[in-house]
C-alpha cells in the first residue's frame, strides 16, 4: 500500500509542478515527491520539509504553527505563509486528505513563489483545473488512509482483546490476529508499551488515532494504563531493533506527553546536584527519592507466534513503567534491562512497608535520595557522597537520620533489602 501512497504523490507533484509531500495527521510521513530543477540555485527543500523527510516526523513547533491555520478542519485547499520563527521558510499550500468528512492527513505543497497564481477557489471564484485534478487525487490518497486506518482498528481491537481480554476470550483473538497478520503471526515479534498515550482528540472522536509505520503489525491503545501497544515485525529473535527504532518513532508522536522535548537529568548522574527531583508518590503526594521523566517506552524480549503476548505486554509495560520512573534507565528500557524493576513489576499493588513509610513524606526528600544512593553504591560512603556532592560527614550524619526515621539497620543485610526494593518499589507508583 506505500507503493500507492508514493505513486499519486508523484501524480499530484507531476499535476502542479510543486514536490508534494503526504503526512498524517499525526505529521508522520507517508510519502514524498521529488522535483527535478534546471537551476542549480533553486532550492527544491527547506529545512521543514528536510527533517520530515530524514526523521519522519515534524516539530511541536512547526505542528502548532500549520493548525493554527485551522488545516485539521479544512474542506479546500489553504495557502499558508512562511515562518521563519517557526522554522518554516518557505511557504505552503496545503490539501486537506479527507474521507467521508474525517481528516487522514495533508499532502503539502511547497510554494517558493511558482504557485503564487494558482487560484485556490473560492464563492465566486473556481479554482485551477491543475487543483482540482490534484484533489481528486488527494480523494483517493484519503480512501485508502480510510480503510488502512479501519483494518488497523479491527487489527488492534484483537490485539487488545489478546493482551487485556478474560481468558474465555482470548482463543477466538489469537485465532483472529493469526489470520489477519498471516506470516508475519508467525514471528520473530516484540511487544512496544508506550506510556502515557493521549487518546485522539480531534473531530472524528471514534477514530482512535493510532500509529501507521511501517514495522508495525498492528497497534491499540490500552485506556486502563494509558498506553499504547504496538506488536512489531523483528527480522531476526536476536535483534530488537526494529522494535526500539519503531518507538523512537512513538516517542515522537503529539500523542505522547513530551513528544519534542528530552527527558530529564536524574540528579544521581550530576554530581553537586542540589535537592531531589520529586515524583509522583504511592498516596497522591511526591515521591522524595530519585527523578523520572514523563513519556517512555518497554520493549519486551522477541517472541515466535502469538500465544505468548500477554506475558511479553506485561515485559513490555513493566519496562516503559521502570523507564518513566527512573531517569538512569533509558528512555527506551528492555525488559532484560531494568533489573530489580523486573521482580517489583510482577508484585501486585500495595501501600509501602510501614518502616519506610515515613522516608517517603515529602520534608524527608533528601534523606531518601541520599538512602537510595547509598544502597546503589553497595554502601561505598566515599563514591556515595561524591555522587551526592556532600561531606562524608554529612553523609554519616543523614544515614542516621534514615536510622531513626525508618529503624532499620543500614549494616544488616536484610533491612537494606527490604529498604532498597521499598525505594524501587515506591519510584513505580
Amino acid at each position: 500500500m506505500r507503493e500507492d501512497y508514493q505513486q499519486l504523490v508523484d501524480e499530484i507533484t507531476a499535476t502542479l509542478g510543486a514536490p508534494a509531500t503526504l503526512e498524517n495527521r499525526d505529521f508522520a510521513l507517508i510519502a514524498f515527491g521529488a522535483q527535478d530543477s534546471d537551476d542549480a540555485e533553486e532550492p527544491t527543500l527547506d529545512p521543514v520539509r528536510t527533517r520530515s523527510i530524514l526523521q519522519r516526523r515534524s516539530t511541536a513547533a512547526v505542528r502548532a504553527w500549520f493548525e493554527a491555520f485551522g488545516i485539521a478542519r479544512a474542506q479546500a485547499p489553504l495557502r499558508i505563509p512562511p515562518d521563519p520563527g517557526a522554522g518554516v521558510f518557505m511557504g505552503r499550500i496545503c490539501l486537506p486528505v479527507r474521507h467521508r468528512g474525517v481528516v487522514h492527513g495533508y499532502v503539502w505543497l511547497l510554494d517558493d513563489g511558482h504557485l503564487s497564481d494558482l487560484e485556490l477557489g473560492g464563492p465566486a471564484t473556481p479554482p485551477d483545473p491543475r487543483l482540482v485534478r490534484a484533489m481528486e487525487t488527494t480523494a483517493r490518497i484519503g480512501a485508502l488512509l480510510a480503510a488502512e486506518a479501519r483494518a488497523g482498528e479491527e487489527l488492534g481491537e484483537l490485539l487488545r482483546e489478546l493482551l487485556t481480554g478474560p481468558p474465555a476470550t482470548r482463543d477466538a483473538a489469537c485465532s483472529g490476529l493469526h489470520t489477519a497478520l498471516r506470516g508475519a503471526a508467525d514471528g520473530p515479534l516484540a511487544l512496544v508499551a508506550v506510556l502515557p498515550w493521549v487518546p485522539d482528540t480531534g473531530e472524528d472522536e471514534d477514530h482512535p488515532g493510532l500509529p501507521h509505520l511501517p514495522g508495525i503489525a498492528a497497534a491499540c491503545v490500552i485506556p486502563d494504563e494509558t498506553a499504547l501497544a504496538a506488536l512489531v515485525r523483528l527480522r531476526a529473535p536476536t535483534s530488537l531493533a526494529p522494535a526500539r527504532a519503531t518507538a523512537e518513532q512513538l516517542l515522537r508522536s503529539p500523542r505522547t506527553a513530551t513528544a519534542d522535548s528530552a527527558p530529564p537529568a536524574h540528579p544521581l548522574h550530576a554530581p553537586g546536584a542540589a535537592g531531589p527531583v520529586r515524583t509522583a508518590g504511592p498516596h497522591g503526594g511526591d515521591l522524595p527519592c530519585g527523578g523520572g521523566r514523563e513519556s517512555s517506552a518497554g520493549v519486551s524480549e522477541a517472541r515466535r507466534g502469538l500465544d505468548e503476548l500477554p506475558a511479553a505486554w506485561r515485559e513490555a509495560l513493566a519496562a516503559a513503567r521502570a523507564a518513566r520512573a527512573d531517569a538512569r534507565l533509558d528512555p527506551i528500557a528492555e525488559w532484560t534491562a531494568i533489573g530489580p524493576y523486573r521482580l517489583l513489576a510482577t508484585l501486585p499493588p500495595a501501600a509501602p512497608d510501614a518502616s519506610v513509610r515515613p522516608l517517603l513524606e515529602r520534608t524527608h526528600a533528601e534523606l531518601a535520595r541520599t538512602a537510595e544512593t547509598f544502597l546503589d553504591c553497595a554502601g561505598q560512603a566515599s563514591r556515595t557522597a561524591q555522587i551526592l556532592g556532600i561531606h562524608r560527614q554529612t553523609l554519616y550524619y543523614r544515614l542516621s537520620r534514615v536510622r531513626q526515621l525508618t529503624g532499620l539497620d543500614l549494616d544488616a543485610g536484610d533491612d537494606r533489602l527490604l529498604l532498597h526494593m521499598a525505594l524501587k518499589a515506591a519510584r513505580l507508583r
